[in-house]
């Protein structure tokens, strides 16, 4: 039995890990028989003078430490304003160390505002992929407009990641991926493809399962197109866990921080996050502020990792005392706080909440006729939800817009305080990003759909298709394109524009165009 002082020794080492190495010195440039920058480049994380340039060394990253030396070293990243980095802007030399999986996080500062750059790494005579990446406007800046690309639920199993053939070209200024980037499921063979190993838990398994995934070239190329804002959901660690408690019965708290912290760790190596995200052990600070000029201010939640344990367990029920119960929590007192402190001081035009789990208040039919929720998403947290909602119109905060992932199907929903009577006045709007590949190719078909928006007065749009947000946001309108993909359970899917719906500035709800 692992005892509370051993539990806590041996967490705080793993917040030891991120930390170690980091002032010692590198050994000599090995001689790679492979291209050491195998997974790519990213960047994430811009402001109006800096941005997070992110790679990871390893040669064979399919097995145990990448194929690397245990020891660190020496990577260089230069950056540029032309492709062909005739004139090199900045550069420098940075250490990749064991303890992080030889990944590298570079944040250079002192850059032009709303400039677009171009990046790459060397490291003895391997040069990386070139990436695309963007400083952001002044936060007091007049924007005209900003484009982006919405996604979540990338499940390298159960399709082709072809959406991000389409979004490159789209060429949004900003991705923002909400969440379940990674499955920890066992290997299944029978599917498209298949997980390498059983179940994930230790750093060596998620490192190998972020390997698979990053080795799918439609990613690596859209992380290499323009910056994202990466925030997780729950299988990044494991299917609906909530805070410390596990969705499977038997696994002790110890036992779920333990692997929480190997996969909150893995997470960061593997993400162009700043340095201000580096875990401690089981925790991680990962919500945050962005601004788009004065045009959007983005307040970028974490609602797995302080919420309270789902009522009722985490599956369907009705909307009951449990539900409502004021205890209940999706973003703790800290985050809660935080978040309505930023709304309250925030110039932006459009107030943007990218977050994981669905606001809007629905219930799927039964036979009974009485329509059940999921207690998984906000349904299941409604005091928090009136509570966030009531702020909203109290303080009269400008447009607010929330993004969300999760359920594996587009959605456009109206947001009231509660969404079950729509006389009440419209407060929100929330835009569903449906899943990147999770699920398979999905279906058109839905049986009562009239009958299932008669009962869900919030909804707007449904599609049970693959696919991702494309927003457009001018001064006057927020704009979202559902780009949906007909298939992606083998190669050749195309993606079109399913619907598109606006909110106009200073008028909740969305609008069908």
């Amino acid at each position: 039995m692992t005892t509370r002082r051993l539990f806590l020794a041996y967490t705080a080492s793993l917040a030891a890990i991120p930390y170690l190495g980091r002032g010692q010195s590198s050994g000599a440039a090995p001689k790679f028989q492979s291209n050491p920058f195998s997974l790519g480049v990213a960047s994430g994380d811009p402001d109006h003078h800096s941005v997070v340039l992110w790679t990871k060394i390893s040669p064979d990253p399919l097995i145990p430490g990448g194929g690397m030396p245990s020891h660190a070293v020496d990577v260089i990243w230069e950056m540029s304003f032309d492709e062909a980095f005739t004139h090199i802007l900045k550069k420098g030399t940075t250490i990749a160390t064991p303890q992080l999986g030889h990944s590298v996080h570079v944040t250079p500062e002192g850059l032009s505002p709303d400039t677009w750059f171009y990046y790459r790494f060397r490291i003895g005579n391997h040069t990386s992929t070139i990436g695309r990446t963007r400083t952001l406007p002044l936060p007091s800046a007049k924007v005209d407009s900003l484009k982006m690309a919405v996604c979540s639920c990338q499940n390298f199993e159960q399709g082709l990641f072809t959406a991000y053939e389409q979004m490159k070209a789209d060429a949004p200024d900003l991705v923002f991926h909400l969440g379940d980037y990674i499955y920890e499921y066992a290997g299944n063979p029978k599917r498209i493809r298949t997980h390498l190993g059983a179940e994930i838990s230790s750093v060596h398994d998620y490192r190998i399962r972020y390997a698979q995934y990053r080795s799918d070239q439609h990613l690596q190329n859209m992380h290499a197109a323009c910056p994202w804002f990466v925030t997780w959901d729950d299988h990044e660690v494991d299917n609906n866990y909530a805070d410390d408690i596990s969705e499977q019965k038997g696994v002790s708290v110890t036992e779920l921080l333990i692997r929480r912290a190997n996969a909150y760790q893995t997470y960061y190596e593997m993400m162009p996050l700043r340095e201000s995200s580096i875990p401690h052990g089981p925790r991680m600070d990962l919500y945050r502020r962005a601004s788009f000029g004065t045009l959007a201010e983005f307040h970028i939640l974490d609602t797995r990792q302080y919420r309270t344990d789902q009522p009722n367990g985490d599956g369907r029920d009705p909307l009951n005392a449990a539900a409502r119960d004021p205890k209940n929590t999706l973003l703790g007192e800290t985050q809660r706080n935080w978040l309505f402190n930023g709304l309250i001081k925030s110039p932006a035009t459009w107030n943007v909440l990218p977050q994981q789990v669905m606001m809007g208040m629905h219930g799927h039919l039964t036979k009974t006729d009485e329509p059940k929720s999921n207690m998984d998403s906000w349904c299941g947290y409604l005091a928090e939800r009136e509570l966030l909602m009531r702020f909203l119109q109290d303080r009269q905060v400008l447009n607010p817009i929330v993004l969300t992932g999760d359920v594996h199907v587009h959605w456009a929903n109206d947001l009231r305080i509660d969404d079950l009577k729509p006389e009440q006045d419209l407060i929100a709007t929330e835009f569903i990003a449906t899943s990147i590949s999770s699920g398979g190719n999905g279906s058109d078909a839905w049986s009562s759909i009239e009958d299932f928006k008669s009962k869900n007065p919030c909804v707007k749009y449904h599609s049970a298709r693959r696919g991702y947000l494309l927003c457009t946001i001018t001064p006057e309108t927020y704009k979202t394109d559902f780009m949906t993909v007909d298939q992606v359970t083998k190669k050749g899917g195309t993606t079109t524009k399913a619907a598109s719906f606006i909110v106009e500035n200073g008028k909740p709800g969305a609008q069908n165009i």
